[in-house]
């Protein structure tokens, strides 16, 4: 029997993907039409004999994740529980505090992944390549490969180029390490927790030395940093590279660029979920997914790379490209919408123009990937996908380029390079 644990963070996490986590937890945030999270619950519902899937975060429990853990059960005939965290543990501490649950039943092994990664998830590969191992404690970490430059940023992997043993792990170098990085998706066996047992007895042995140090400060454990660099070269650790494609969700512009990765998968996965020119209907150039709700001109041309959530409407003439709309957005007539996410039940005037500035990977380079970018360089604002907030009424014949527009603002006028609070 298996398991999946995955992890969702909570309501302090996920600053860099405001306004937008406002309104909806981030791994709710509908990317290729839906929730963030329910891509890797659909991986792991294809996995023979896994038998139960944990989500752990410190969100509250709230209406919106129980309502969607219920759909999810039901769709994906998987039982689906949410484990809540009494303050974030990091991502080995969330685990360790849960251990029981995640052991009940004796699984042999179990998946644990972080949502804000986008991925073709190849967990059949990665037990595969378990098996092969013949270990029953081996645990894998899922790796790809990055340019030099951007490897910096992530965890790097040192490995024996015949067995894939990781011999050497450092989360995110200050000089060059390794070209192999670390997916945020792994496949550990129960003894894993032994690791992170003796992590929690140091952390309690400093700890002991300090007058005010809190029970939840032992609790605090970072897989990466505190067990991987550890558990380096010890013989139980491997890593499964993988050629399909990743990136991380951690900005708002990051969800566009794994939205156009999702939809490209659904032309062999979701064919039903693509949009198509029909007679009578809007064009469609690329992949395009509209919701059923959505009542979409037939004089529009949206694509590629767009989605349209529920009960959205798209006026006349209106041009889409390489953006998200959420749902009960309205856009007028001959409106046009590039490079941009529009938040749920906001407005834009006819004829307005609203466009941001992709933050794609070179796409030169096979292996470069999304750049974390930073709000400010310079003192300036980096120009960067427009994001419109919930509730955010945009007038005819304005502008608005590069700029975040915070929720529930009217504007008047035509902005650039701003954040609009």
């Amino acid at each position: 029997m298996l398991k999946a644990v995955i992890l969702i963070g909570g309501p302090q996490k996920g600053t860099r993907f405001r306004p937008l986590s406002f309104e909806v937890p981030k791994p709710l945030f509908p990317v290729a039409g839906v929730p963030m999270v329910q891509h890797h619950i659909e991986a792991c519902s294809k996995v023979p004999n896994l038998k139960e899937i944990l989500l752990i975060g410190f969100y509250q429990p709230n209406e919106a994740l129980s309502s969607f853990l219920v759909k999810a059960q039901q769709e994906f005939k998987v039982a689906i529980r949410y484990l809540q965290e009494y303050s974030a543990l990091g991502t080995g501490g969330g685990i360790y505090h849960f251990r029981d649950q995640i052991l009940a039943g004796g699984p042999q092994a179990f998946f644990v992944m972080n949502a804000d990664v986008c991925c073709e998830f190849p967990l059949l590969s990665m037990l595969d390549f378990h098996k092969q191992h013949g270990d029953p404690h081996a645990n894998i970490i899922l790796g790809t490969t990055a340019n030099r430059k951007q490897s910096l940023n992530y965890g790097c992997i040192v490995a024996n180029g015949e067995t894939q043993e990781v011999l050497h792990y450092v989360e995110k170098p200050g000089t060059f390490v390794s070209d192999i990085i670390n997916c945020g998706i792994y496949l550990f066996s129960p003894s894993i927790f032994q690791h992170i047992a003796a992590v929690f007895q140091r952390n309690q042995q400093e700890l002991q030395h300090e007058e005010n140090s809190s029970w939840q400060r032992m609790e605090v454990i970072c897989l990466e940093q505190d067990v991987f660099t550890s558990l380096a070269s010890r013989g139980n650790l491997y890593v499964y590279k993988t050629e399909g494609f990743w990136s991380q969700i951690k900005s708002a512009g990051s969800a566009i660029y794994a939205s156009r990765l999702y939809l490209s998968q659904y032309n062999t996965r979701h064919p039903e979920r693509l949009a198509s020119t029909k007679q009578g209907g809007p064009t469609i150039l690329g992949n395009v997914y509209i919701h059923p709700t959505a009542k979409v001109d037939p004089s529009a041309t949206l694509g590629p790379n767009v989605s349209i959530g529920m009960g959205v409407t798209v006026g006349a003439g209106v041009r889409i490209r390489e953006s998200i709309i959420l749902h009960g957005a309205l856009l007028q007539d001959h409106s046009c919408v590039l490079n941009s996410i529009v938040g749920w039940d906001s407005t834009i005037g006819r004829w307005a123009r609203v466009e941001g500035t992709p933050s794609d990977p070179n796409p030169n380079d096979p292996y470069a990937k999304m750049d974390s970018e930073t709000l400010f360089r310079e003192g300036k604002l980096t120009p960067s996908i427009t994001i419109l907030g919930c509730n955010v009424s945009i007038p005819a014949e304005v502008v608005i380029l590069n700029s975040i527009v915070l929720p529930h603002k009217e504007l008047s006028r035509s902005f650039k390079n701003q954040i609009i609070l």
